[in-house]
């Protein structure tokens, strides 16, 4: 092809687009604005695969909720659509070369959720609303596919963006931060307003503590252990405040549990306490605690302490089971759940369709002011009772075992590792995704990606670092003279 055929073709082309470009925008149809981005990003997919990961990863904190009168289907920009692409060239290759490292497909980890997705799929076969599931199924797919699977791969050769996909998340989760203390300074930093001033990057503040307490074992242990240079460790400091300022302002008492439930953890590999040890402990809490049960309760039931601004009127708020509407609503759903349970036991109700069934199931004495049967008010606010009801037991039994074998994974690292840096990786990874699921006692998010996505990176990090790098000697600098050495051997 000579050259002037090429200039006809390249400025045709361009002429063309431009021609059909002024069409949609006067029709206002501006969606068509997108196509060059989706087709840069599908080209990075193709050729800089872990730099687009690395993007993706920057671009999940700062995405913004796109209304369903936009896209028919609520849709978080530009993360969902990247995460979409990903997936779909995942497919592609899987199925076209059948290239895909053996060694984490057979991890038990892998193979829990491999386990957890398949009966996902079974479910929504059997679903009340199939629509409903299979977009909630595709969704699903689409989180945990770029940011595990493929994740775990960019993990594998390149040791380094460990690191940096913690940074990548963290810095525009601190800008974030920042905004929504600005927004929030303007009405006083009330309770009230607290709710929603992290709006449009994150829908509410229970979520948003969640992401917070996620990320904050990482935080904390690049300022402590990971990084040595003054100026970079300066930065980790001040992104560490601000998310400690997050935490507090954001009045999630959820996120608050989950982050102390989080140091009793780091208190346990801290001062190395034996699982016999915590058995035995455990044991002797309950039965101190028995013969008390009906005084607790009781205790339980006069507190009328309900949300509030002071910080220790908040903290005690949490167990007031009387008169906290948000408490009280949280057991309505609860309750709900576990009817819809009992009545589909084995294969639950599908995937994503709680919301829309749960309503006949309350009861008017368990309605709280903020109870609806519109099918608005949200899920199961329970990452186990959610899974009950729409997946029946199996369901639950493979959450409860995808958390198992994350902490096993996570303390095989731990204990194994003689590198001090692999072992405070795998300790701020783990941290992270034990506040998730403490926190998810009170609220589900895997269906939202901001929290899922973080999740099931956190995951990919403990795979690659127990299958790549956990004898990864403490002097291997730099860091890609171990990973061609590891890929020589492991080949």
């Amino acid at each position: 092809m000579d050259q002037t055929l090429q200039n006809r073709i390249l400025y045709g082309s361009l002429g063309l687009f431009l021609g059909v470009n002024a069409l949609m925008i006067a029709q206002e149809h501006y969606w068509w604005l997108l196509i060059p981005y989706a087709f840069a990003i599908a080209g990075l997919a193709l050729f800089a695969l872990d730099k687009l990961m690395l993007f993706l990863v920057f671009c999940i904190p700062l995405s913004v909720t796109v209304s369903p009168e936009i896209t028919s289907a609520e849709l978080s920009v530009p993360s969902e659509p990247i995460m979409a692409i990903i997936t779909l060239l995942f497919f592609l290759k899987i199925f076209q070369k059948g290239d895909f490292d053996i060694r984490m497909t057979r991890h038990p980890l892998t193979v829990v959720i491999l386990a957890y997705l398949i009966w996902m799929f079974i479910t929504t076969l059997t679903s009340e609303l199939p629509v409903v599931s299979i977009k909630q199924l595709i969704a699903r797919l689409w989180f945990i596919i770029p940011m595990y699977f493929v994740m775990g791969q960019v993990f594998k050769t390149k040791y380094a963006y460990i690191i940096k996909s913690f940074w990548l998340y963290l810095l525009p989760l601190a800008g974030v931060a920042i905004y929504t203390m600005v927004v929030h300074s303007q009405y006083g930093f009330s309770k009230t307003t607290s709710t929603w001033v992290m709006f449009p990057f994150y829908k509410e503040h229970t979520i948003w503590g969640a992401v917070l307490a996620l990320y904050y074992p990482a935080a904390l242990g690049i300022f402590i252990r990971l990084e040595k240079r003054l100026n970079v460790r300066a930065v980790a400091l001040l992104i560490l405040l601000i998310l400690t300022i997050a935490v507090v302002l954001s009045y999630t008492r959820a996120a608050w549990v989950s982050l102390f439930a989080a140091f009793c953890v780091w208190l346990v590999y801290r001062f190395e306490i034996k699982f016999k040890t915590l058995v035995i402990l455990g044991v002797a809490a309950i039965l101190a605690i028995l013969p008390y049960e009906e005084d607790i309760r009781r205790k339980f039931e006069k507190n009328n302490q309900d949300s509030s601004e002071q910080f220790s009127e908040h903290v005690k708020s949490i167990t007031n089971v009387s008169t906290d509407g948000s408490n009280l609503e949280r057991i309505n759903r609860w309750k709900s759940a576990y009817r819809l349970f009992e009545e589909r036991p084995l294969v639950g109700w599908g995937i994503g369709t709680y919301m829309f069934v749960y309503a006949p199931y309350q009861k008017p004495n368990e309605k709280t002011i903020i109870s609806t049967n519109a099918g608005t008010g949200g899920n199961a606010h329970s990452e186990y009772l959610g899974p009950l009801a729409e997946m029946g037991v199996p369901g639950l039994l493979l959450v409860l075992l995808l958390i198992f074998t994350i902490v096993w994974t996570g303390s095989r690292v731990i204990h194994q590792t003689e590198n001090k840096e692999v072992k405070t990786i795998a300790l701020m990874a783990l941290l992270g995704l034990i506040t998730y699921w403490v926190h998810g006692f009170l609220n589900n998010f895997l269906d939202i990606e901001k929290a899922s996505g973080p999740v099931w990176m956190f995951c990919a990090v403990l795979v690659s670092l127990d299958l790549y790098h956990k004898d990864r000697p403490s002097n291997a600098l730099p860091a890609d003279t171990f990973e061609v050495t590891q890929e020589k051997k492991d080949n």
